[in-house]
């Protein structure tokens, strides 16, 4: 299976069809949204089961949010194993080992701080079969497509997060929270099966693994075992010295880290400001559906160069409409804030081709499984620092408005370094077609 050869011309604008027609891809893809679904329906069945048995709200957001913040520890100290083994018995593995946590949790009534620590356990190892699946898409696609494979993944999982809510609903009321956890792992098995019949056994040279990696789905390199954990911290160590990585990094965390704190505080903005009941979702709403939007026409409709001269730009529209609830706007104002903010979420397109060209090629599933561990836990951390700010007296209105504010200053750090357009890349070489792909 050869992967998408990128273009001589740097500023080639792929297409969603060109991107759908790689075989490898659209595995990945589908199965990562199904996973998306099965995820929303198992983290928010798991609160509702946790709810449901100690009647504690905390120990319920305790459930909710037990899943995030580990995932960095295990990107730390697993994140090599994601270049380093078999991608296709990692990925069915990863799917199959969450496919077996929901299960348990559905089938064995064990005390709630056993459950939260399965699940805790279990996060570690999220972050290394995600990595290995980025890193096969960015193999598979290569030049545009792959900015714009990144934005399809982007706009089905804003949709597939969608859906397993109202899926998650629905089941909790129809078949009680177990048989609601039942139905996601059923869902993880279907994507480990598929991942394990269709995605072909890849040699070593196919994958890009470190050295010393199988070349096999037979088994890892002899120091696998030994030297995972050491492996994983220099690597994690090499990838955050770089200066050029650590601030691609960092430009991808922090604005996306902000606005979710400020969007951890709609409730109660919606609260203070005595708005109907339910007006508070409509809010919510708003800038899932900007980020739709935004990936969509910054993804379909430009340009590569010109996506790369609007990172700046964009960061700051996902913080300068948030400084207008400093007024404590009301709900339609409100609305029309929130889906500018998320319009701008699509700023992080800009920035796919730049950071992937500054990765090592033996290190890109771990820099993957680092970066989305990353954002993942400061998304986590944001909602509780702006809680604080709120608390200490700004109100919910200043607090989101201070969200916005450092949103700007950080577009304002980005223009100081970041280039208007990367340089083009040369074209990559296709590997010979595998016997074992077709």
């Amino acid at each position: 299976m050869t992967p998408t050869a990128g273009p001589a011309q740097g500023d080639h604008r792929a297409t969603y069809r060109e991107v759908l027609a790689e075989p490898r891809f659209r595995l990945l893809f589908s199965t990562r949204t199904v996973a998306i679904t099965a995820d929303a329906l198992r983290i928010t069945t798991f609160s509702v089961l946790v709810f449901s048995s100690t009647g504690s709200a905390l120990l319920s957001a305790v459930a909710f949010g037990i899943g995030f913040i580990p995932q960095l520890f295990g990107s730390l100290l697993l994140g090599s194993l994601a270049d380093r083994l078999p991608p296709r018995a990692l990925i069915a593995g990863g799917y199959a080992l969450t496919c077996a946590t929901a299960l348990l949790l559905a089938v064995v009534r064990m005390p709630v701080v056993a459950s939260l620590g399965v699940v805790a356990l279990v996060s570690l190892a999220t972050p290394v079969f995600h990595g290995a699946s980025s890193r096969l898409v960015a193999q598979s696609l290569k030049g545009d497509a792959y900015v714009l494979g990144r934005s399809l993944s982007n706009i089905a999982s804003a949709g597939a997060q969608l859906f397993g809510l109202a899926l998650g609903g629905a089941a909790v009321a129809a078949l009680g929270p177990r048989r609601a956890l039942a139905v996601s792992a059923v869902l993880y098995l279907g994507c480990a099966l598929a991942v394990r019949l269709r995605l072909p056994r890849l040699r070593a040279g196919e994958t890009g693994g470190a050295p010393g990696s199988t070349g096999c789905d037979g088994g890892a390199d002899s120091g696998a075992d030994g030297g995972a954990v050491r492996a994983s911290l220099r690597g994690a160590g090499l990838l955050l010295r770089d200066r050029t990585v650590r601030r691609l990094m960092l430009a991808q965390w922090l604005p996306v880290a902000f606005v979710a704190g400020a969007e951890g505080l709609i409730v109660a903005y919606a609260g203070e400001r005595r708005f109907a009941p339910g007006r508070y979702a409509v809010l919510m709403g708003c800038l899932p559906v900007g980020m739709l939007v935004g990936d969509l026409l910054v993804g379909r409709f430009l340009r590569p160069r010109n996506r790369e001269r609007l990172v700046v730009p964009l960061v700051a529209l996902a913080g300068l409409p948030l400084l207008g609830f400093a007024a404590e706007p009301g709900v339609g104002v409100s609305s029309c804030l929130l889906l500018l903010s998320g319009l701008g979420y699509a700023y992080g397109l800009g920035l796919q081709r730049p950071f992937l060209d500054a990765l090592p090629e033996d290190g890109q599933g771990q820099a993957f499984g680092l970066i989305g561990s990353g954002s993942m836990t400061l998304q986590g951390v944001g909602p509780v620092c702006l809680g604080a700010v709120a608390a200490a007296g700004t109100g919910t209105g200043g607090a989101i408005a201070l969200a916005g504010g450092a949103v700007v200053l950080t577009a304002g750090w980005i223009r100081t370094w970041h280039p208007r357009t990367s340089p083009a890349p040369s074209p990559a070489p296709s590997p010979s077609p595998s016997p074992a792909a077709h």
